[in-house]
């Protein structure tokens, strides 16, 4: 009913409100408009009055409604005409109960035991508080209670004008956020003047100057709630015989207990007690809550109009603070929210400000449990009032987020995950329809999906190796014609070069040096410490001896300042060399440069050929061109490849060598047993070009049995090198059936035993015992790559090898002899020399030089067969043939045999060049000679000679020459106290006698690894030196306690071997001649 009679207030006054306006916009045209619009303020006062009491019955309070007040209220809470349609808790104001005050009632009754005048009295003083038109009312208010009302009636009016009243608005337009303040997310409020923040909060809510969802915090806020003391349900409503005796005596306080009171009250707030909070005054307790207070609808009646007694409100504030500061638990029933229930209202009105945002989220929560026919559920609104400003603006909640301001979410939970819960809520039938058809759409598009994929696999099997296949196809095209391009141009550059060779050798001339080692991958990762290998010929830098050579060297790692002054003191040593002074020490640096191609940075720990890191090295292909630009230039190369032709071809240079394929098909050890079988020089007995393991056992077998005096058989791959694809097996010492094939040899003589029927039982015999015995006997020279046979028969068989003899006898010379064929055709010895191993029999340590083993003539003989046939083949360049020489055990004659051979630029032959560099020597290889000649020895005479300095005398000189010592622990020391350590133990060279040790470091990031060149008068002399000089740095770089990896004891236990060897040919040699001597004594008697 009271909802009713607010509602028709607040029509009328709005009816009312736009007729004014309407007559205001005629006004200038009707004389009795102002009349009409004063009888309409008339009555918009008389119903304002009317509103006041309204709501004064209603809130059980005295409450004020100014007109400046009611303009700053919400729109949300006023009317246009300004009353309120909610109570706000800033506008109510309950006065203060006095200290003294004297319950007049009891549970809302009047005593009993008072008068007809006092009852009289009462209802009079009631009367007039009711009614805040009575002229008493002030009065009576500002005497029992202390209130001092407003004089609204008595407000000094202006006269009204003369002159013609002007309309619109007389008060300046207050400032409004801009609409982009709205629309864009900002990071700080506008700015807020003094006078506007005196407007009041909701004023600037309403402008827009501070956000509606912005969560507002008073420092200093304007009511300070303080606790109410709370009794026990029975002695709640009671009175002390005090308090009666007070009531009965003074039913009303005195002006002056009232004030007392009021002081008492602001001493008591500024001690700290808390008032309740001004939210919770206007609560009106429910039905059952009356009921439980035994409150009957008539005396509930007189209650309210004594809203002000003591007990009353003591009970009424003590439940609204209980009430505010509870979880608001609002029921729903089948996704229904009680908009009428007193937990919803409370939450409304304590979050009146963000009203909005709250309501929108408990529609979704109930929306969410209408969907699943959900019948009961419980909502904590302090939890919405948490949670529901984060979703007001930025993001929408989720499910889980409307599931957590639900009690006992988890039985929530777990109905709304109930199979079929969905469709049994709100449009259960349409969602149940929508899935059916979704889930049916979903699978005919899921079938189709997965029939298009995988019909997109199947053209995608099809189309990828095909698309791979044309790409690859297209790229080998291009790299077919590239390289035939490349090998064309240069065949064409060496017929310029054979051409102008002539010229060419006898002009001023560049010689670019890449000693590249282009092997085949496998061969080259298999290889230990291949980039040193490459860079161990740094001795082709003495090709400067010539005056006309200028040397550009490619080295394959970066040379630190320290090694790049030592080459330069050792190459400027010429000078010295040719005075016999050691301080004329020349710079040559003009006529050599050491380039590093950059690539090696970008290709760390790559076993990549040097051509190839050059070829990637565009920066010093580029310097490379500058240094040889308008100059006559070749290029030098090791063992040529594909890289090496592109290098040639990128400088547009000619190449002293010969093509790819020529140096790999005869650097191999079946290609080089053609070139000897073509040369017609001795080999040694086996077979050649094998690919299978049958072949193995088939010709190992016959080899057996046509050989049977060869203890031991040599397995060798065809393209590793440096005997790291070298295998050895003493076959006739551990064959069971050997002295059984022996037996029948004898029996059936050699001329029937040649006969494939005679020895075909023995042959069927050592096949079958062949793998056994290899698979248990047979060692790899390499150990640490082929630890079995079987490890070493896979390589062999994918590459491909041979079978070989071992010479039959104990005492071994190995030969090494550098041969060139020049482009023109013409074939010369450069190098010739004996070996010694350190490391075994299959690996060279380094030569003895000029070789004293074979008679020069004989030798010669043999290595022009196999240039001529190497000649034949196409061979241009560089190349090394080794050769074995022994004594025959039948014959007990001298053998040579032509094992290996090499198509590239030597070790051996970089170690010559340096050493006829520092002693100004020259080899005669056909003779097997050295010679140096010595610098003559200067007068003592102070006397200037007026002849010619004499030449100084020609001595023969021997020199040994190893690149591959290597100990561990010189990686510890610089090259520099390395060099100072052997220079205080007298290790050096002489450059008056052309005599002693000369070192070549290679490189100076591992430094395990240098050279060593030792020259002397004799060739014992120099092997003693040689070994004196690496027992005394051996015992100076290695420790009791340490076992570093090193080859000085096999080289200085092979050179003593050599040492017995020339000592004991010494003395034969000696006893020949002494025979010789005494027959040629006999004949002349």
């Amino acid at each position: 009913m009271a909802g009713e009679i607010g509602r028709v207030l607040v029509q009328v006054q709005e009816d009312l409100q736009q007729l004014k306006t309407k007559l205001r916009e005629v006004g200038h045209d009707w004389d009795g408009a102002q009349t009409f619009e004063t009888a309409i303020e008339r009555t918009e006062s008389g119903l304002r009055k009317q509103a006041e009491k309204y709501l004064s019955a209603v809130n059980r309070s005295v409450l004020t409604i100014s007109r400046t007040d009611g303009e700053l209220l919400s729109p949300r809470h006023s009317s246009r005409r300004g009353i309120p349609l909610e109570t706000s808790q800033a506008h109510i104001i309950l006065t203060a109960r006095p200290a003294n005050a004297v319950a007049i009632t009891r549970r809302g009754r009047l005593p009993l035991h008072m008068s007809t005048g006092s009852k009289h009295k009462l209802s009079m003083a009631l009367r007039v508080l009711c009614d805040p038109r009575n002229p008493c009312n002030r009065s009576v208010l500002n005497e029992n209670y202390g209130v001092s009302l407003p004089w609204i009636n008595r407000r000094k009016t202006s006269p009204a004008p003369t002159q013609k009243v002007a309309k619109g608005v007389t008060v300046s337009s207050l400032p409004v956020a801009p609409a982009s303040f709205h629309l864009h997310k900002v990071s700080s409020l506008l700015p807020v003047s003094q006078t506007d923040s005196e407007k009041g909060i909701l004023s600037l809510v309403e402008r827009g100057l501070i956000p509606r969802a912005a969560r507002i915090t008073l420092e200093k806020p304007p009511v300070l709630p303080r606790p109410v003391p709370l009794h026990e349900f029975h002695t709640k409503h009671q009175r002390t015989g005090a308090d009666s005796k007070k009531a009965e005596g003074a039913p009303y306080p005195s002006e002056d207990e009232a004030r007392t009171s009021s002081f008492a009250s602001k001493d008591s707030k500024e001690k700290g007690n808390i008032a309740p909070p001004p939210s919770c005054i206007s609560f009106l307790p429910s039905k059952k809550s009356r009921e439980r207070l035994g409150l009957s609808p008539l005396k509930q009646e007189s209650a309210s109009s004594s809203a002000l007694l003591p007990k009353a409100s003591e009970m009424m504030l003590a439940q609204s603070f209980q009430k505010v500061v509870s979880e608001f638990d609002i029921q729903v029933r089948n996704g229904v929210l009680d908009y009428s229930s007193s937990d919803l209202q409370g939450l409304k009105r304590h979050c009146c400000l963000f009203w909005g945002g709250i309501l929108s989220f408990l529609e979704k929560v109930g929306n969410l449990l209408k969907d699943y026919a959900v019948p009961y559920a419980i909502i904590r609104g302090r939890r919405v009032m948490e949670i529901a400003p984060d979703f007001e603006l930025n993001q929408r909640p989720t499910r889980e987020d409307l599931l957590s301001v639900i009690r006992d979410a988890l039985a929530i939970r777990k109905l709304l995950g109930r199979p079929g819960q969905r469709y049994k809520g709100q449009n259960g039938r349409q969602a149940a329809a929508t899935k059916i058809q979704a889930t049916w759409r979903g699978h005919k598009l899921r079938k189709a999906y997965i029939q298009f994929r995988q019909h997109q696999w199947a053209t995608g099997v099809i189309a990828i190796p095909w698309l791979i296949h044309i790409h690859m196809r297209r790229v080998r095209k291009i790299l077919k014609e590239a390289r035939q391009r490349h090998l064309e141009n240069f065949h064409l550059r060496a017929k310029h070069l054979a051409a102008n060779w002539s010229r060419i050798r006898t002009s001023r001339r560049t010689i670019i040096h890449v000693p590249s080692l282009g092997y085949a991958h496998s061969v080259r990762e298999a290889t230990r410490d291949f980039a040193i290998k490459q860079g161990s010929q740094i001795g082709r830098l003495c090709e400067i001896q010539d005056p006309n050579v200028d040397v550009i060297y490619v080295c394959p790692f970066e040379m630190s300042e320290e090694m790049q002054d030592y080459y330069k003191r050792l190459l400027g040593l010429q000078t010295a060399v040719k005075s016999g002074n050691p301080e004329d020490i020349a710079d040559l640096r003009d006529r050599f440069k050491i380039l590093t191609p950059e690539a090696i940075h970008s290709f760390p720990g790559r076993p990549m050929s040097l051509a190839t890191f050059l070829k990637y090295s565009p920066r010093t292909l580029q310097r490379i061109r500058r240094l040889i630009q308008g100059k006559a230039a070749y290029l030098v190369g090791g063992l040529l490849g594909q890289d090496d032709l592109e290098v040639a071809d990128t400088l547009d240079l000619p190449v002293l060598g010969s093509s790819p394929e020529v140096s790999r098909l005869y650097s191999s050890k079946s290609g080089s047993k053609r070139i000897f079988n073509a040369a017609q020089v001795p080999v040694p007995p086996g077979r050649y070009d094998i690919y299978r393991w049958q072949q193995v056992v088939e010709f190992l077998s016959q080899l057996v049995i046509d050989y049977p005096e060869v203890k031991r058989w040599v397995f060798k791959a065809d393209h590793d090198f440096g005997g790291n694809g070298t295998a050895f097996c003493d076959v006739t010492a551990h064959l069971r059936c050997y002295t059984w094939v022996l037996n029948e040899r004898r029996r059936y003589g050699p001329e029937i035993w040649k006969k494939s029927w005679a020895h075909e039982p023995a042959l069927a015999k050592i096949s079958q015992e062949l793998p056994g015995l290899l698979a248990q006997h047979a060692r790899a020279v390499n150990e640490k790559r082929f630890p079995t046979w079987g490890k070493f028969l896979q390589t062999f068989v994918r590459q491909g090898g041979i079978i070989e003899a071992f010479p039959p006898s104990d005492s071994i010379t190995n030969i090494t002899v550098d041969m060139l064929i020049e482009p023109t055709g013409a074939i010369a010895m450069v190098s010739c020399g004996d070996q010694f191993h350190a490391d075994g029999p299959f690996r060279s340590s380094g030569t003895t030089l000029p070789q004293a083993s074979v008679e020069p003539q004989a030798l010669n003989a043999l290595c022009f067969q196999v240039g001529e046939a190497c000649r034949n083949r196409g061979v241009v360049g560089y190349f090394s043939i080794d050769f074995a020489t022994f004594i025959h055990p039948r014959t007990l004659g001298q053998q040579v045999w032509a094992i290996d051979l090499d198509l590239r630029y030597s070790d051996h032959l970089a170690s010559t060049q340096l050493l006829l560099y520092v002693t100004n020597g020259k080899l005669d290889c056909s003779l097997s000679r050295f010679q140096v000649q010595l610098v003559p020895k200067k007068p003592k005479s102070r006397h200037v000679q007026r002849q010619p300095p004499e030449a100084g005398p020609i001595v023969s000189r021997y020199a040994v020459m190893s690149t591959s010592i290597r100990h561990a622990n010189l990686s510890i020391i610089y090259y520099s106290v390395f060099l100072q350590m052997c220079k205080a133990h007298g290790i050096g060279y002489d450059l008056e006698l052309r005599e002693g040790s000369i070192f070549i470091p290679f490189e100076d990031q591992k430094r395990h690894r240098f050279g060593m060149i030792t020259v002397g008068e004799h060739l014992r002399g120099v092997l003693m030196t040689f070994a004196q000089h690496l027992f005394i740095i051996y015992q100076e770089l290695s420790a009791p306690n340490m076992h570093a990896e090193t080859n000085f004891k096999g080289a200085v236990q092979d050179v003593e071997s050599i040492l017995g060897v020339a000592e004991e040919n010494k003395m034969r040699f000696d006893k020949e001649e002494k025979e010789e001597e005494a027959k040629a004594r006999g004949t002349t008697k």
